[in-house]
């Protein structure tokens, strides 16, 4: 049980300052052979950024897998794509397994060879209208269910603008037949080219809104691109655009809390349900006319607005004859445990709940202003290349504020996650005691990371463009060394966030 937030003393070994450093040529060379052998290696699950341009050939390329393997039609692979949320391996799964004719049965693909208009009689009956129609004024689809235009049209434009457009059902009853998107638009098309062009952006845009590996980039105004995974899990991801968020829940990026978590935290910052316990704890309702008091004084007679006098004790009326110690006529020293508990635990989970919150918010202020940081390091670091001409390599200085700003918005979550964590969510699944305990060693390592951090945000900020060569030679060794270890810190405290809800059944990614 200790284990699961224990890290390593040998951890804790970066530069020191008293330490000497007899050659650094060869120290520079072997610090960098370290930094490179300690960096944590993450796996990072590949993701692909898919503008409004190379959206339509994604979702080709798609169509065309579907196409090749089974020997299918444009529309027909769409169809089954659609069906099974753009999931080819899916589809292929389903033919390999269940056979061809479940698999278009299920999607509403009808494979059956149908009669040619030229060979119907000159005129048909249409079922839906029940006029006699001539042959070339009517359409049959791929069921062989036959009907006129005008009454395939409207229906057609009653789907599309109910926005049913991307599964659009033969009309005749019980028909499960998906009709052909090339008929809906030319018939559409004819009617309204406006509504024949949304026909079309519902399709395209169908690759996204009902592909379970695909989601638009949250970010506002929004930057219209769209994330691809590659693999089967829900991960953080960040745009082109530079959004980062939760591929799960679209919400901003909050690792290590799961999204069940983070939903929870949102409804508590923004419920007026601290309010309500700031106002339950500090004001009372007048007896007479219902107002809330709040006390301003240390006498425990109040007296409301509307006039009415009252014990701030009990909250029971009185008269206004009163002493620094007593009302007249009055008394309520008799101890009523149940309020007494209940405004004690009111009080309790206020404290606690801006504990938390206040530390959440500190260092999310702080991400915010350490994010001037990276212009006044590129700043630095131009003055230095047109300066210096000692070294050109001033990538240690991006890699330290790379890892400070990935470390600070962990260490800025996992407030709201300890605050779930060993609060009421899990409350039944650990004993008191085993609550403690893994709640001290997730401070002790919070706080071990949140030391090196800070550090390191130090570092970043002194004016080192103005040090000379072994000052900036000292310093460099310095970061690069304090970066790999906040780096390991980071990695290991976020591992062992993710194991604690993987052992209380809940995933980092639900």
């Amino acid at each position: 049980m200790e284990d699961d937030f224990y890290v390593s003393s040998e951890d804790e070994g970066y530069y020191d300052d008293d330490e000497d450093n007899d050659d650094p040529e060869n120290l520079e060379e072997e610090m960098m052979a370290y930094v490179e052998s300690e960096t944590p290696k993450c796996e990072v699950s590949s993701t692909k950024v898919i503008s409004k341009e190379s959206l339509l050939a994604a979702q080709r390329g798609d169509v065309q897998r579907v196409m090749d393997v089974l020997s299918l039609k444009e529309y027909h692979a769409r169809t089954l794509l659609i069906h099974y949320r753009w999931d080819v391996d899916k589809v292929l799964a389903v033919y390999v397994e269940r056979g061809k004719e479940l698999l278009y049965e299920k999607a509403g693909v009808t494979m059956a060879e149908h009669d040619d208009t030229s060979q119907l009689s000159s005129e048909v009956m249409c079922d839906i209208c029940m006029d006699e129609i001539p042959a070339n004024e009517v359409t049959i689809m791929d069921c062989n269910h036959v009907f006129c235009n005008e009454c395939w049209t409207e229906h057609f434009i009653v789907k599309i603008n109910e926005g049913q457009s991307r599964r659009i059902k033969c009309m005749a009853h019980k028909c499960n037949a998906v009709c052909d998107e090339a008929i809906i638009r030319n018939l559409v098309s004819a009617r309204d080219p406006n509504l024949a062009e949304k026909f079309d952006r519902f399709l395209l845009e169908s690759y996204i809104e009902d592909n379970r590996k695909v989601k638009w980039c949250p970010s506002v105004p929004h930057c219209g691109n769209a994330i691809r995974i590659e693999e089967d899990e829900l991960i953080e991801v960040e745009c082109a655009c530079g959004k980062q968020f939760c591929f799960s829940c679209l919400c901003e990026a909050h690792s290590p809390c799961s999204c069940q978590m983070w939903d929870q935290w949102l409804k508590k910052c923004v419920d007026e349900s601290e309010t309500v316990n700031y106002i339950s704890v500090n004001t009372k309702h007048c007896p007479k006319c219902s107002k809330l008091v709040e006390k301003n004084g240390g006498c425990n007679l109040v007296t409301c607005i509307c006039g009415q006098p009252f014990c701030w004790l009990c909250g029971a009326p009185t008269g206004s004859d009163h002493t620094w110690d007593s009302i007249a006529g009055h008394e309520c020293g008799r101890f009523k445990e149940d309020e007494e508990t209940d405004l004690e635990q009111t009080k309790k989970d206020l404290f606690r709940y801006t504990h938390y919150f206040n530390r959440f918010q500190a260092h999310k202020d702080s991400l915010k202003l350490e994010a001037t940081l990276k212009k006044s390091v590129q700043r630095k670091i131009t003055y230095l290349e047109e300066n210096l001409s000692s070294s050109k390599d001033y990538s240690w200085t991006t890699d330290a504020l790379n890892r400070l700003f990935r470390s600070r918005r962990i260490i800025a979550y996992s407030y709201p996650f300890a605050y779930h964590m060993f609060g009421d969510l899990f409350k039944k699944e650990m004993t008191l005691e085993q609550r403690t305990i893994k709640q001290n060693l997730f401070e002790d390592q919070q706080q071990q990371l949140e030391a090196s951090m800070e550090k390191l945000s130090m570092f970043t900020e002194e004016p080192f463009d103005h040090y000379s060569e072994e000052k900036l030679h000292d310093l460099k060794l310095r970061m690069m060394n304090l970066s790999t270890l906040v780096d390991k810190l980071c990695l290991k405290f976020s591992q062992n966030c993710f194991l604690q809800l993987e052992r209380r059944g809940e995933s980092i990614r639900n």
